[in-house]
């Protein structure tokens, strides 16, 4: 599934806060995993974030020309992912596109919030490790501290607007014209 954000202007931080970013020179699946975590928990109910694989960072902006992730080793960290997102509890999952970017291939991976908040994921990935809630503060990944967890909890009562269903809308609500005009003009793949 196409991502519902234009990449160049992701990775160029014009549309998503630059804390709601997390570039990865390659892959860690350690690391990975509690950012997944971290943006599926939304302490700032900011609709989750990012992480694109494939593009190093200085001082949390991206290096370009980005490096890339190696074809053959796509599906693998597909699956990988898969598996690790098991490991959540509970278990949740992101959405990952390839993309092509610069003539190199990164992997985006869309993380929204979860609407089954707290979510925690092992500290590390042996058997017997133990469990935290992890979240985003300013531009890094943390472990929750027993305020934030109990705040986390809170937030589990409340939906984001966006994420909310109306009940009472039907399909001729929607103007297909409209909707588009937005995915041209964001560039999107949706179009």
């Amino acid at each position: 599934m196409p991502l519902p954000i234009n990449i160049k202007e992701l990775i160029h931080g014009r549309t998503v806060e630059w804390e709601r970013i997390e570039f990865k020179k390659g892959w860690n699946p350690i690391r990975v995993l509690h950012t997944v975590c971290a943006f599926a928990n939304d302490i700032n109910n900011w609709g989750g974030g990012y992480i694109i694989i494939g593009i190093e960072e200085n001082k949390g902006r991206p290096v370009l020309p980005p490096k890339g992730v190696p074809l053959n080793q796509i599906d693998t960290i597909q699956k990988e992912l898969l598996n690790l997102c098991n490991r959540i509890r509970l278990p949740y999952f992101p959405k990952i596109s390839p993309v092509e970017f610069q003539s190199n291939t990164i992997l985006a991976i869309w993380v929204p919030s979860g609407p089954a908040r707290p979510y925690e994921a092992p500290e590390i990935l042996s058997k017997g490790a133990p469990y935290y809630s992890y979240i985003r503060r300013f531009s890094s990944t943390v472990k929750a501290n027993s305020e934030e967890r109990k705040e986390l909890l809170a937030l589990s009562n409340r939906i984001p607007f966006d994420d909310q269903v109306n009940h009472h809308a039907d399909l001729t609500d929607l103007n297909i014209t409209l909707i588009k005009q937005f995915l041209k003009e964001i560039k999107s793949a949706l179009l």
